[in-house]
């Protein structure tokens, strides 16, 4: 079947479209477009664009709650094939301002939950390599 369109973007609602941008670019790759402070596009390595758009009174999601302003996306990172290389990658994405929503039983579900500054939620999961 034919496409009805060709995919272009995920759109993130925040506050602060340059520093949002710049969080993920250090997160994922790219460089930001940041010409209009209220739209920043995000061009990620080998992935999608990320858009993002100036929402100022944005309520950040409730994660994991569903019944309140409930989660409507979240996006998932390779964080590496290795505990090692997700342990470090949690430690640069804390640095980067990442607040943890859920780390129990990651061995187990093999992904680690936080929140960006906004308040969306990410995960960092362990993808083994073939």
């Amino acid at each position: 079947m034919a496409p009805v369109a060709r995919f272009r973007s995920v759109v993130v609602d925040c506050p602060e479209p340059r520093a949002l941008a710049r969080f993920y670019a250090q997160v994922g790759g790219g460089t930001p477009d940041e010409e209009d402070p209220d739209w920043v596009v995000l061009q990620v390595p080998g992935g999608p664009r990320v858009a993002f758009q100036r929402v100022p009174e944005l309520t950040p999601p409730e994660w994991p709650r569903s019944d309140r302003n409930a989660q409507q996306f979240h996006l998932d990172f390779d964080g590496g094939a290795t505990w090692e290389e997700m342990d470090a990658a949690h430690e640069k994405v804390l640095a980067l301002g990442a607040k943890p929503l859920d780390l129990e039983d990651r061995e187990k579900k093999d992904f680690m939950v936080y929140a960006d500054p906004a308040g969306h939620p990410f995960c960092l999961c362990r993808i083994e390599h073939t």
